[in-house]
């Protein structure tokens, strides 16, 4: 895979199709571009007529792990335009879900003269979604580094599995600062405590007034705690002008995925194998 460096990481990326405007599409958590069921979603913009941008954000697939901005999102943010500056691409669409919603919409209002439209969908917030990521992508981090010193950080299944896809990570992690990492931790875990006038975690409230391009926003599922629909309602509230429509998938997909992840029925639903069926709406938003 082709890569660049960014703030002195490499960031690992791959673009499919051969013309069209760019779409940087971006997955959720710390998953990489190779997760099952985003790759389908990418093949079909693709095959509607436009190019694809996958890339393995910091802590994420075979990229570099770093460690440094505001909250891991920002740091996100700051890599993505980095990216695309290397890159000459020009002005792009960017299109993510869950985590990667986030990354698109943090992106957006930082950098807005590198989009052109904005698709989101399973947007996280409120008190469960927020703790949630707190409790799963910075806490166990913290109290490893604090209790075993950086030493103890690829001895975690985490980070084992980013220095198996990059075994240059192990001297990376070794090489941070336990004092540093413990402050830039309890940064990052403090942007996930909810506060008012956040309906994104870590983004103030006002800053969506920068987000003036065209917006597509799939809202959550009824009952999904992780990405609420109440959020979604908000986040379209917040995004002048924006498109809000139903999910076209299952209102109880990510519920059911889930599930099915903690069974471990690696036949039925993943994560993100809906995503796909959101195609069609995304390239009518965008045609359109």
């Amino acid at each position: 895979m082709p890569k660049v460096e960014v703030n002195g990481g490499d960031v690992v990326y791959e673009i499919l199709g051969e013309s069209g405007e760019l779409i940087v599409l971006t997955p959720g958590g710390r998953f990489g571009m190779d997760i099952p069921g985003l790759r389908p979603l990418a093949d079909a913009l693709v095959a509607g007529g436009y190019r694809v941008l996958l890339w393995d954000r910091p802590n994420c697939g075979a990229s570099d792990v770093q460690f440094y901005g505001q909250s891991e999102s920002h740091m996100r943010a700051e890599t993505l335009h980095g990216l695309l500056t290397a890159l000459g691409t020009g002005p792009v669409i960017l299109a993510g879900g869950s985590g990667g919603a986030r990354d698109s919409m943090l992106s957006t209002i930082l950098y807005p003269e590198l989009v052109t439209k904005l698709v989101l969908w399973n947007i996280v917030g409120g008190i469960y979604g927020t703790f949630n990521l707190g409790a799963h992508y910075v806490l166990p981090s913290l109290q490893v580094a604090r209790g075993l010193g950086v030493e103890g950080l690829p001895r975690m299944r985490e980070w084992r599995e980013l220095i198996e896809a990059n075994p240059k990570n192990r001297e990376r992690l070794l090489a941070l600062d336990r004092d540093d990492f413990v402050k830039l931790s309890l940064r990052w875990l403090n942007a996930y405590v909810s506060k008012p006038g956040q309906t994104v975690p870590g983004v103030d409230d006002d800053l969506f007034d920068r987000i003036t391009v065209p917006t597509l926003i799939i809202r959550g599922g009824a009952n999904d705690l992780d990405h609420p629909k109440r959020t979604s309602l908000e986040v379209s509230c917040l995004i002048a002008g924006s498109t809000l429509i139903d999910p076209p998938w299952p209102e109880d997909a990510w519920e059911r995925a889930v599930e099915d992840r903690a069974h471990q029925r690696v036949d039925r639903y993943n994560l993100f194998d809906t995503w796909v069926l959101a195609a069609p709406a995304i390239l009518s938003f965008l045609d359109g």
